[in-house]
């Protein structure tokens, strides 16, 4: 599959159905029991497709007047792999039927929490292709 066939694929209103604002709210709610407790909005974007795999970031930006802490993001990895809200399993599930055969999603790796900036955190999400 050609990189220029996945850039159509994951355009920013398909990313937004895959991943919709909302499910920031539910996470804090699960997770707080308010979800105006939350610190920053989580988005997907699409990196860039390589042989075998996809390369996504989860972003986590700032939400205003709230500091998005180093201490509150690294240990989300492990919290976002696991979490029903967040649903890494379904989104991949998602990304494969948009894929429509032309690959499939053999799993998935999410990496570890990276500073872009102060208002800015990202969690790196690859997913792994069978052709």
């Amino acid at each position: 599959m050609k990189s220029e066939e996945i850039s159509d694929i994951f355009t920013p209103d398909v990313l937004q159905q895959l991943f919709p604002e909302d499910r920031t709210d539910q996470f804090f709610d699960a997770l707080y029991g308010d979800a105006a407790e939350g610190t920053y909005d989580i988005s997907l974007k699409f990196k860039t497709h390589r042989p075998n795999r996809l390369e996504f970031e989860l972003n986590l930006l700032q939400r205003p007047g709230k500091c998005l802490q180093c201490n509150l993001t690294y240990g989300l990895p492990q919290v976002f792999s696991r979490h029903p809200v967040i649903d890494i399993n379904g989104l991949v599930s998602k990304i494969d039927q948009l894929l429509n055969g032309r690959a499939q999603c053999a799993g998935w790796q999410i990496g570890s929490t990276r500073e872009k900036s102060d208002e800015l955190h990202t969690i790196p999400l690859t997913i792994l292709l069978e052709s």
